[in-house]
């Protein structure tokens, strides 16, 4: 991995959570451990070599990435039973300013080595499995604030109530957002593809991930490491990666507080 990944990300983590109305974390590790899950390299039985090149590996990264672009803006091109306006899904998946990181995921998988056409109730059980997040989250340790479905092919509005349902036994929403689903259902699907689902999890288990980050950028930052490069560069101060790096900590304390956030205890009073 490249070394000042880690400070690069704590300087831009810091500008997208005080000033992003909803940010969309993307790792490449996460990236491209789906690709390497997916791909099928020829080997040249001449030369025993692998002719899986660099170049497509990320052209199929890339088109991950096109894909969550395109599906958030599929209701603003396309017809739907339940379009979702962009300025919607901050407003409905963003309860705090700070609380604006909503992970995606995507399902199915296009892959030579799975079948192409997943079962509607595998594809939205996939889309909130580790494998399947952009981001090296585990949704499953953390809680969620807020969550968001957006469907695309010819699928009933029974089918996504019932899905919903099934996955709300399994999936711990904060106890003041039981309900926070944000659905949004385009009748034509991806290309490819006879329906397709991205989720968007604004989930404390995002924490997880910034910690992991913190770790790393820690062990740079106390031996001052690589940190030249970018105090050279005009308007860089070396207070500034300070800050960024106690953004990131109160960052990890208010997920970490919300996380274990009980309903407070409400006395009614007596009547006398």
């Amino acid at each position: 991995l490249d070394c000042t990944i880690a400070v690069e990300a704590v300087v831009s983590t810091q500008s997208t959570g005080e000033h992003g109305n909803c940010v969309l974390p993307v790792e490449n590790q996460a990236l491209a451990a789906i690709c390497e899950r997916l791909s099928t390299p020829k080997v040249d039985t001449i030369r025993h070599t692998v002719t899986e090149t660099k170049e497509k590996a990320f052209n199929r990264m890339n088109s991950f990435v096109a894909k969550v672009i395109m599906d958030i803006t599929a209701s603003a091109r396309f017809d739907g039973a339940i379009n979702v306006d962009i300025n919607e899904i901050s407003m409905n998946l963003v309860p705090f300013p700070r609380a604006n990181y909503l992970v995606p995921g995507v399902a199915p998988l296009q892959s030579p080595k799975m079948p192409q056409q997943r079962h509607l109730d595998a594809i939205f059980s996939d889309v909130f499995s580790p494998t399947h997040q952009l981001c090296r989250v585990d949704l499953r340790k953390g809680v969620f604030l807020s969550a968001g479905l957006l469907v695309r092919g010819e699928v009933a509005m029974s089918d996504v109530r019932r899905n919903i349902d099934r996955l709300s036994e399994s999936t711990r929403f904060i106890y003041w957002n039981k309900d926070g689903w944000k659905t949004g259902l385009c009748w034509v699907a991806s290309c490819g593809l006879r329906h397709s689902v991205l989720s968007l999890s604004n989930s404390t288990a995002i924490r997880y991930t910034f910690e992991g980050l913190r770790e790393r950028f820690s062990r740079l930052y106390n031996r001052r490491a690589h940190l030249h490069h970018y105090l050279n560069v005009d308007g860089m101060e070396a207070e500034q990666v300070e800050a960024a790096y106690e953004s990131l900590n109160n960052q990890i304390a208010l997920y970490s507080e919300m996380e274990s956030a009980e309903p407070l205890d409400i006395v009614k009073p007596c009547v006398i």
